[in-house]
Formats: C-alpha cells, sequence, structure tokens
C-alpha cells in the first residue's frame, strides 16, 4: 500500500512514512493509491464483531504490510476501550454518540490509534517527533490526551484564544509534561497557516516536524470505523444508509467517504456546516471560494474558512487542489452531488435545533450534533422518500463541553461524564503569542532546536 500527495509532486510512500510526515514535501496531502475493497461476505461478518475487532478489521486492509497482525491488535484493544452508543431517536433515525472516549470527542477515535502508532513506528526507529497541532476547540485536547506522556513523541498545540470554551481550553492546558499550549490572537485558520508553514520551513527541518491535525493520513483511516459499526449494527447488508455528519475541517466526512469506497453501503453523505459556508456553494455553484477569516459560530469547532481536507475530497472525485484552495483540475461535480448533499446551518437554526430536539425527543444535542442533526432533517425535508431508510447523524462531542449554551437553551447544566470531572480546579499551562509566523520561529527554537 502506497500513498500519493494530493499536489502530486511528492514521492509515493508506506504508511508508516506518510503517518510520521504528516505533510507531504509539496505541501499536499497524502491520499492511499488504491483503497482496499470488503466483500459481501466481509461485510455481513461485521455484524458479529465488537468495536475494537471491527477498527482491526478494517485497519489492518490498510496496514498489513506495515505492522505485524498481533502488534495492530494490541494497538486496537488499548485505544477502543470506551462504548460506541447508537442512540435511537424516531422511525429509522439514531444518532451515533462518538463523545465517551477520554476527552468526550470523536477526536478521540482518530488521535489515540495515531498516538499509538506513532509511538510504535518510533520506538521501532529509535527516533523522536515534533507534532504541531492546530485546534478549533475538540483536536487540540484529543491530541494533547493521546499523546500526554509518550517517550518518543513531544506535542505542541496551537488554537485561537477567544474561540474555545473553557472547558475546551482546560482539557489542553492542564497537563503539562510533554505537552505544551500556546494561545494564539487569531482564528484556526491563523493556527493552521502557522503548522503548514513551519512544515515547509526547511530552517526547521532538523526539528522533525510532523502533524496530528486531520491532514495526517493517520487521522483519517481510523475515522472511517465508526461509520462500518453504525452500519453494522443497524442495517441489513446491502441496504444503503444515510449519514450526517457535521463538517468542519472535514477530516469526518473523509473517514465516511474512505468508507463508501470500501464497500459501506451509502446512499448519502450530509455534509453540514455553520455559517462557514465555502463547501454548500462549491457544491452548488462549482466555484470554491475561501471565506477569509473564517465566521465565528458556537460550533467553534467547525470555525474552518478553508478546509484542508476538501483536498483530499477533490482528488477522491478525481480533481485537484492545492493548499491554497486553487483547483488545477475539475473534480467530477456530477457524481459528487449525487453522492453528497450539502447545507449550512446558521447559529439561531443550531439553537433552534437543540431546543426542538431536546422538547420533541428528548434528544440532548450540544452545537455540534445540533448542525448535523439539522442538516439531516432539512436533507429528508428535501427528499422524503429517504424518511424510510437507515440515517445516522453524527454527535461529535458531548453537550456537557457547551454548558454555557445547554443552561441558556434548555435551563439545566448537562451531566458532566467522568473524562470532564475535576476540571475546573487544575492549574493551567499555558502562554500567548501574536499570530506572527517569526514569533512561532522564536518559540520552536527556543524550546525544542
Amino acid at each position: 500500500m502506497r500513498y500519493y500527495s494530493t499536489n502530486l509532486n511528492a514521492s509515493l510512500v508506506d504508511f508508516p512514512t506518510a503517518l510520521l510526515k504528516g505533510l507531504a514535501d509539496d505541501r499536499g496531502l497524502y491520499m492511499p493509491e488504491t483503497i482496499p475493497q470488503f466483500t459481501p461476505d466481509e461485510m455481513k461478518a461485521m455484524k458479529r464483531m465488537d468495536y475494537p475487532t471491527l477498527a482491526y478489521t478494517v485497519l489492518h486492509k490498510f496496514m498489513a504490510d506495515d505492522i505485524p497482525a498481533e502488534d495492530l491488535r494490541r494497538q486496537v484493544d488499548n485505544a477502543y476501550d470506551y462504548a460506541v452508543p447508537l442512540e435511537p431517536v424516531k422511525r429509522r433515525m439514531y444518532v451515533m454518540r462518538l463523545d465517551q472516549g477520554p476527552t468526550a470527542s470523536f477526536k478521540d477515535f482518530a488521535a489515540r490509534m495515531m498516538g499509538r502508532l506513532m509511538q510504535y513506528y518510533l520506538a521501532r526507529e529509535q527516533r523522536k517527533l515534533l507534532i504541531l497541532t492546530a485546534t478549533s476547540g475538540d483536536t487540540g485536547s484529543a491530541i494533547a490526551n493521546a499523546f500526554y506522556g509518550l517517550d518518543n513523541i513531544q506535542a505542541l498545540v496551537l488554537f485561537p484564544e477567544n474561540e474555545v470554551t473553557a472547558r475546551q481550553r482546560k482539557q489542553m492546558t492542564t497537563l503539562g509534561k510533554n505537552v505544551r499550549v500556546v494561545a494564539i490572537d487569531g482564528k484556526f485558520d491563523d493556527c493552521q497557516a502557522l503548522v503548514k508553514r513551519a512544515f515547509a520551513d526547511p530552517a526547521l527541518k532538523h526539528l522533525d516536524l510532523s502533524s496530528a491535525n486531520s491532514i495526517n493520513i493517520g487521522r483519517l483511516l481510523p475515522q472511517s470505523v465508526y461509520y462500518f459499526w453504525a452500519y453494522s449494527q443497524l442495517a441489513e447488508y446491502p441496504e444503503p444508509a444515510v449519514f450526517s455528519v457535521p463538517s468542519g475541517n472535514f477530516g469526518d466526512l473523509m473517514g465516511g467517504l474512505i468508507a463508501r469506497e470500501m464497500g459501506l453501503p451509502v446512499s448519502r453523505y450530509v455534509v453540514a456546516t455553520n455559517e462557514n459556508d465555502e463547501f454548500p456553494n462549491y457544491l452548488d455553484t462549482g466555484e470554491y471560494e475561501i471565506i477569509i477569516p473564517s465566521r465565528n459560530c458556537i460550533s467553534s469547532a467547525m470555525n474552518v474558512g478553508h478546509p484542508s481536507n476538501v483536498a483530499r475530497l477533490i482528488a477522491l472525485y478525481g480533481g485537484i487542489m492545492d493548499e491554497a484552495g486553487n483547483i488545477h483540475q475539475e473534480a467530477d461535480m456530477k457524481r459528487m452531488r449525487q453522492e453528497l448533499w450539502s447545507i449550512s446551518i446558521n447559529d439561531a437554526q443550531t439553537r433552534q435545533t437543540i431546543i426542538n430536539a431536546w422538547i420533541d425527543d428528548k434528544l440532548l444535542l450540544e452545537p455540534h450534533g445540533a448542525v448535523g442533526w439539522a442538516g439531516l432533517l432539512a436533507y429528508l425535508e428535501a427528499y422524503p422518500e429517504d424518511a424510510c431508510r437507515l440515517c445516522v447523524s453524527l454527535e461529535t462531542a458531548h453537550p456537557a463541553k457547551f454548558p454555557e449554551e445547554i443552561q441558556k437553551l434548555l435551563g439545566f447544566d448537562p451531566s458532566l461524564p467522568p473524562s470532564l470531572m475535576g476540571l475546573e480546579d487544575k492549574p493551567e499551562y499555558v502562554q500567548q503569542m501574536e499570530t506572527d509566523y517569526d514569533a512561532f520561529v522564536r518559540l520552536l527554537k527556543e524550546h525544542y532546536a
């Protein structure tokens, strides 16, 4: 299995190289040269699997040549020791709660597996690595927790100072040890731009940098697993399902698209964004225009004006997009529109969805999950013939991470999961920095050179 760059100007690499490099030398994103397929019998067998076994089955398709089967199984069992609830709502509509991991976010599924694989390969090669990560909310806490205390890895997390909740921030800033957290006086896109520029800077090559953002292929492959999980638990193969995915940097959606390419029967992916509507507009018009600065919405982890993974999505549909968002070869728009349906949900709609879901169905959602649920409802209104299909909406963070909104809208505080208990009393380790690349380089040289 080899991986190519979406910019098509870098050498093919194996999985360990793609994982540890994060970004290709030409600043493109790695994609598998071929996507392995499941047979109908293999798909049917998934119904009898628990989550770790299913994760092993999916990941082994990509990594069979790169890690012994028993070692991969050990890493998977260690990473996935928590539940993945599928909450029935009405008819055949479900919410998949990806909020039961150690940081109460769907990012745990990718971060924990990626961290363990990185540590495995680094130990094998007797190397150390500096992980640079930009976060708009949940990625930072998931990465910080997944990499905390690992011997061969240092982690540096950048986040926009005024666009994460207090609980999201404290999940990152209360760790210390090998995790350093920096608050930037800008937007998520500014954080992401600093990280990408550092990767391409030859003056920093000696630092052995890599990424744990969804630009890293090691994030995407584990995120394909829970689509198979929902389907195997709720559907009878080969009936097609509808998945609604709240989308910010589009890594979650790309995991789903990889699952579909592997043979998962999907009728349509609903791509639900907040007011950062560059992708819904692109799907409507064929013109891609990034949003600068990104719009600040209550679904803060989705405040992305130019999702990095759109380049992978374009590549999957036969096109070429560079890291700046310029399209050099058009994608197959006809096929894309047949398989994807996208909508932008504003903050007023998000809040009303949280209220309605609780009043009508006793369904407790946070802002990101509410965007996904609102997107699914809008899709079913536009395509009523799909109302009898299996429909799964992804809830990507625990409602307790957004207590201010829940209290304001519903009048109560969500119960805290164990992972969020006691955060308020922990000391923080965080430093501030202006949005300036030279300042970022100085910080890197001061602490890691």
